[in-house]
């Protein structure tokens, strides 16, 4: 018997460092999503410097029976990383894994919703 169900996961999708701190608050955001809402897959992706890279994560998601992948950039401007390598990585996946739908989000910066909680932030009195 054929599941033809549609499995969900998101990717949170971030530059990297060599910093090992440095991807605490994307993780983060993965923790909040993943208890917003238990039953999302949430995983996260480094382009470089960090792993596990992008064709890794999508592929560790595939063999547990993913089907349909959200990729959001977690990238505050839209630089080269955002508008040039990401696409060429994502038409990678596309070919290598032809039974998976992907969704590419914007990156979230340019999200009105981000730009409203930074304004909130920087305003905000010490306290």
């Amino acid at each position: 018997m054929t599941n033809i169900s549609s499995q969900h996961a998101i990717i949170l999708f971030a530059h990297g460092s060599r910093d090992a701190l440095w991807r605490r608050p994307i993780e983060a955001v993965a923790n909040e999503m993943k208890q917003l809402s238990p039953d999302t897959q949430v995983a996260c992706a480094y382009l470089e410097l960090t792993e596990p890279d992008l064709p890794t994560t999508v592929a560790g998601l595939v063999q547990t029976g993913v089907n349909a992948i959200r990729i959001v950039p977690m990238f505050l401007g839209v630089g080269r990383h955002a508008r040039e390598d990401l696409p060429l990585l994502l038409q990678d996946l596309i070919v290598q894994h032809p039974g998976v739908t992907f969704e590419l989000r914007n990156a979230i910066g340019e999200e009105p919703e981000m730009t409203r909680a930074m304004a909130a932030i920087a305003l905000k009195s010490n306290p």
